[in-house]
């Protein structure tokens, strides 16, 4: 299969290219020097004679300043009008399939209770752009929109900070990079990616939960989700190795 990656420098993409290259794919990659990700027309253009392109863009800030919302535009106009301007140009590309990351931070708190993709969803702040960017690739006959866990280990942040107790799914970037690649043969939907670990595990630092009440970026991981991604593994036998 010819598969086109977008945000292939990144956490997931730098996993995901030696993947695919191993499997036998024929890859491409955004060069965002002559490829705007918000420009239909260029992307179309560059993604011309693929099957299936595999959007893993995130611009995720790493200081002390992801607390602030400001500091999220980047990311929320990635996954918000990139995925849009994807959707259109795939269409006038002829591909088949969209592979787009997501998050599964946007769940309601579920106590104990078991999460799958059709669990109640409460997206705030600078979570909702996830949200948006599953609507926009759902438009797309082949759209395919993955509901990734804390990205833990490899080159992510960690270990995490989470506030307060409950559940957490997380996920290794080689296996949320493994789920992409196996999702190219899984049917149009929603899948959740990760595992579910308590957060009074070894290797989590947790602070307590009254810390949410101070920003959006607290609250989502004061949540306790027990995300479950029996759907994916059922659908195309991926597993987390790690």
């Amino acid at each position: 299969m010819k598969v086109f990656v977008i945000g292939a420098s990144g956490v997931l993409g730098r996993e995901a290219v030696p993947q695919l290259q191993a499997a036998g794919h024929e890859v491409g990659v955004l060069d965002r020097h002559t490829t705007s990700l918000f420009d239909a027309d260029q992307l179309a253009a560059a993604m011309t004679g693929y099957d299936a392109v595999i959007n893993l863009a995130t611009r995720i800030p790493l200081s002390a300043k992801a607390v602030l919302a400001s500091a999220w535009a980047d990311n929320d106009r990635i996954r918000t009008e990139g995925s849009a301007a994807l959707v259109e140009a795939a269409r006038k590309a002829g591909v088949g399939r969209i592979v787009q990351e997501g998050i599964s931070f946007v769940y309601a708190d579920g106590g104990d209770r078991e999460l799958d993709e059709n669990a109640p969803l409460k997206p705030v702040g600078h979570i909702a752009s996830s949200v948006t960017a599953q609507e926009n690739v759902l438009r797309h006959p082949g759209g395919v929109f993955l509901r990734y866990g804390l990205l833990i280990g490899g080159q992510a942040q960690s270990p995490p900070v989470l506030v307060g107790d409950g559940w957490m799914s997380v996920v290794h970037p080689a296996d949320a990079a493994a789920a992409a690649i196996a999702a190219l043969d899984a049917p149009a939907g929603i899948y959740n990616v990760g595992t579910a670990i308590e957060k009074r595990a070894a290797g989590i630092t947790r602070v307590p939960k009254f810390f949410g009440k101070f920003t959006a970026a607290f609250e989502v991981f004061g949540r306790s989700q027990r995300v479950v991604s029996t759907k994916l593994t059922e659908a195309t036998g991926w597993r987390p190795q790690r």
